[in-house]
């Protein structure tokens, strides 16, 4: 039986921004909706011109709006929404110019900066008058190698304010990996903060920007950042053949007012990576005006934000969800950067921020609700302004919805969302009409027509299948760079069902509309929510001589996602304990903390299909006890008997 957790009070509903909405295209469009979700959800999914164009104007996006609502095609992708439109992605952002407080800072060592929107708005114009300083054209590429500083925060909207193309890792990526993303797209500044802390320790990151340089040689201008509340690291680092500046240096320069250009509403955004399941990793070129409208559809009637409202999410720079955080500042609110462990020298530490900050938005993983709960955290905060929590990464489980309920707080929006990279916000997440049910995510997003699809194609209700949208949405990717004709973008969504996007989920649609998501239907690793590719464990894998090949899948377990790497040995060789360190130790630097593996394990032999190519979803299927699908395209299906019932894994 579905649990209702929670249900908005009428109070809240008729106060709530989809209200206000409601009552926006009732008037404009002489329709009745009745404070139904799934009416006004209907129109928008059989209306999506008037439904998208109206998101412009109820926002009240500042640019200039073509007449054309739509510009269709009969390839979904090549749907243009909202064409001869132009804005300023940046201009949307800088929403305001006083003195209340725009962003605020916090370290995980309990070091606090915030800055205003008069701040906000004259440092951005300082890094937008660097960046005409060093001729800095639209569409060349800035990246950035940051934590989740106001810092990146201003570069990131300087950047766009000049029409260039932001991209971001996050410190815990290793050389070779920012190396593997970065040189795709050839950027021409590069941003680095000299250090960052987890835990309780001080990483170095300016130790690895000669080996970037050296292997990134579009990079003509470097601009180092120095940890808040810390001084610059001492040692005096040589960089060859760039043009070397200081945080320090960018603020010395005059402040002037910003020249917003208009650029066309399919301009060019931000560069966002895939996993790299089957090589380098994709880099996912997004669209400004889609992923404005788009957020600013979420923020505002899906989560509820206004104008001057407290937005907390915790995020690394590597991840969408970081994006997706920086964009409330569109809406008028506030955001509140976190960086490091969340549970530093103290397990509520994020519970005592909220309460703190009068956070009305917590955004969190699936997995850290998880760990509250394992840990057996009850809130000794009152929580006042929090109105809703948004849960995302991997599936948040019943336990984990009834916990919120029981040990948070009991009135609150526990708001589950789904999305990913690929379209920089959500397909499916919550809303204030729909109850909540406990382990149910509540509905599709506005505009969006996602449906679920057994293997042939077929709508399916209550039962596992495929996550699609069957309709277009601003925000698909604008393209992958450096991929003639589309071919990997097609390959990507649209292989499995012809003109219809995949996801690569697995996922139900509920009788109510609700929906559970059950993880990833391809290869791709996703300990925590976070897309991990296996091409990066094998290339660090395939170093050691003992070693001749390897399979990595991942595992549900735990309510989450774990890495299992299986190992083939070199003759003479055994799995010790001293090897088994040695190689966690080898990928923990090169690709990253998170590529690690839970479990290492010695096998004879790998599946393959009979061109050769390792199967890594068939090892995952029987190590889970699934069906193997398509076993006569294997060459050796014999071997993955000895991938079954194995005692390692179910501890």
């Amino acid at each position: 039986m579905a649990k209702k957790l929670w249900v908005a009070t009428s109070n809240l509903k008729s106060s709530s921004n989809l209200y206000n909405y409601e009552k926006f295209i009732s008037k404009k469009f002489n329709q009745k909706f009745d404070q139904d979700y799934r009416k006004i959800l209907s129109w928008s999914v059989n209306n999506l011109d008037n439904f998208w164009n109206t998101i412009w104007d109820y926002c009240k996006v500042k640019g200039i709006k073509g007449k054309k609502k739509i510009k269709k095609s009969n390839i979904l992708y090549k749907n243009i929404f909202l064409p001869n439109s132009k804005l300023n992605f940046a201009e949307n952002l800088l929403s305001k110019k006083n003195n209340t407080k725009a962003v605020t800072f916090i370290s995980e060592n309990g070091f606090k900066e915030e800055r205003n929107w008069k701040n906000l708005n004259n440092n951005v114009s300082k890094i937008n008058n660097f960046f005409h300083k060093i001729k800095l054209k639209k569409k060349d590429r800035v990246a950035a190698y940051m934590p989740n500083l106001i810092e990146t925060v201003e570069s990131f909207i300087a950047t766009t304010s000049v029409g260039a193309i932001w991209s971001s890792c996050s410190p815990d990526f290793g050389v070779k990996g920012v190396i593997e993303r970065f040189s795709q797209i050839k950027p021409k500044v590069l941003f680095v903060c000299d250090r960052y802390f987890y835990n309780g320790k001080e990483i170095n990151i300016i130790e690895r920007v000669p080996e970037i340089l050296k292997k990134i040689s579009s990079i003509k201008y470097l601009v180092l950042i120095n940890y808040p509340g810390k001084k610059y690291i001492k040692k005096k680092y040589q960089f060859k053949n760039i043009t070397q500046f200081l945080w320090s240096d960018i603020q010395k320069i005059k402040v002037r007012k910003i020249k917003f250009v208009k650029f066309d509403f399919e301009h060019e955004l931000a560069i966002l990576y895939s996993s790299g399941t089957t090589g380098k990793p994709k880099c996912i070129c997004h669209r400004s005006g889609g992923v404005l409208l788009q957020h600013l559809k979420e923020h505002q009637l899906h989560c509820n934000i206004k104008k001057n409202d407290n937005v907390f999410y915790f995020t690394t720079c590597g991840w969408m969800m970081w994006n997706w955080l920086i964009s409330v500042l569109a809406s008028k609110a506030s955001i509140v950067l976190f960086d490091g462990f969340p549970m530093f020298k103290k397990q509520d530490l994020l519970l005592e921020i909220v309460e703190k900050e009068k956070i009305s938005l917590f955004g969190v993983s699936a997995k850290y609700i998880d760990a509250l709960n394992k840990a057996n955290i009850k809130s000794k905060y009152k929580l006042k302004e929090l109105r809703t929590i948004c849960s995302t990464g991997s599936p948040l489980s019943k336990e984990g919805f009834e916990y919120v309920y029981n040990n948070l707080k009991k009135d609150v929006h526990l708001s589950s969302i789904s999305g990913g990279t690929d379209i920089v916000s959500c397909f499916v997440l919550g809303n204030l009409y729909d109850p909540v049910i406990s382990g149910q995510i509540q509905n599709k997003g506005l505009g969006m027509d996602v449906n679920i699809f057994d293997e042939s194609g077929n709508s399916i209700k209550n039962k596992k299948g495929e996550l699609v949208c069957v309709n277009p949405f601003p925000s698909m990717p604008l393209k992958f760079w450096n991929d003639k004709n589309d071919l990997k973008f097609k390959k990507a969504y649209f292989n499995k069902f012809p003109n219809i996007w995949h996801h690569g989920d697995y996922a139900e649609i509920k009788d109510n509309g609700g929906f559970i998501i059950y993880g990833r239907s391809d290869a791709t690793l996703n300990p925590g929510g976070v897309r991990l590719g296996t091409s990066e464990i094998y290339v660090e894998v395939e170093k050691f001589n003992e070693i001749i090949e390897s399979i990595a899948v991942g595992q549900s377990w735990d309510n989450d996602i774990r890495i299992i790497l299986f190992v083939v040995l070199a003759e003479g060789y055994d799995l010790t304990e001293e090897l088994t360190i040695k190689i966690k130790k080898q990928i923990r630097i090169n690709a990253s903390p998170r590529h690690v593996p839970a479990k290492i394990i010695s096998i004879t032999d790998i599946p393959r299909t009979k061109n050769g190519k390792i199967v890594e979803l068939a090892v995952k299927n029987i190590i889970e006890g699934n069906e193997i699908k398509n076993k006569e395209a294997l060459l050796n299906p014999e071997v993955l008997e000895q991938y079954k019932n194995l005692e390692e894994l179910n501890h």
